[in-house]
């Protein structure tokens, strides 16, 4: 089995992970793919690196009122990748079937995508260690699906070639080409870009209690 970023972006590797094994597919979709794949294990990688360089304070950590703390950011980003699988693949999120709302203890059991500032800023997590273990699995499942998608199944439409209003107001609305949503789009959008738009948000919220940066 093909290793992910949850088995070999550690400290140790100074939080670079290992990237797909060669020879490259050479075909404009096997390149695409092959870019996709290693720009996900990238962003998983600093996911990782500013998981294990936070503890249960600072994730809880509570500036004022209006300031979301980073337990929303993280539970808000692997819960909404964890869902995306659902739509790309059909696969149950691990949410469901690990019990892991029990297990993490979190405040509210809510992705937070239609919610407000005001709820959320109460987003707590009560066993962050358990949090980062959910968290891992959805990461190295991310990645063993994408590793084994066709590469012309990026070029497929999604939702029979139709635009769901639930996504009239995401960021991937200003991506397709003629509202048609390929599966290349909804993993650029939703997982890879989703990832990088909150690790800029987590880093600002590190900051705010004494945590470094994560890149130069």
């Amino acid at each position: 089995m093909t290793l992910t970023s949850v088995d070999t972006a550690t400290a140790e590797s100074r939080w670079y992970p290992t990237q797909p094994p060669g020879p490259i597919d050479t075909s404009v979709a096997g390149m695409v793919k092959d870019s996709l794949q290693r720009r996900v294990r990238g962003m998983h990688a600093l996911w990782l690196e500013a998981l294990a360089t936070m503890d249960a304070t600072h994730v809880n950590y509570f500036e004022r009122p209006n300031v979301l703390p980073i337990a929303f950011t993280v539970n808000h980003q692997v819960r909404l990748e964890d869902a995306t699988l659902f739509l790309l693949a059909e696969e149950v999120p691990l949410w469901f079937t690990g019990g892991w709302a029990e297990r993490t203890q979190v405040a509210i059991d809510d992705i937070g995508k239609e919610t407000t500032v005001a709820e959320m800023e109460h987003q707590r997590i009560g066993d962050y260690d358990a949090f980062c273990d959910y968290a891992h699995q959805v990461y190295a499942r991310t990645e063993r699906w994408l590793d084994e998608l066709p590469a012309e199944q990026l070029y497929v439409p999604m939702f029979d070639g139709t635009f769901p209003d639930f996504i009239q107001n995401a960021f991937i609305h200003r991506v397709v080409r003629d509202e048609i949503v390929l599966t290349l789009d909804a993993i650029e959008c939703w997982i890879y870009q989703h990832g990088i738009r909150h690790l800029g948000e987590l880093e600002h919220a590190r900051a705010l209690c004494g945590l470094g940066g994560l890149t130069s």
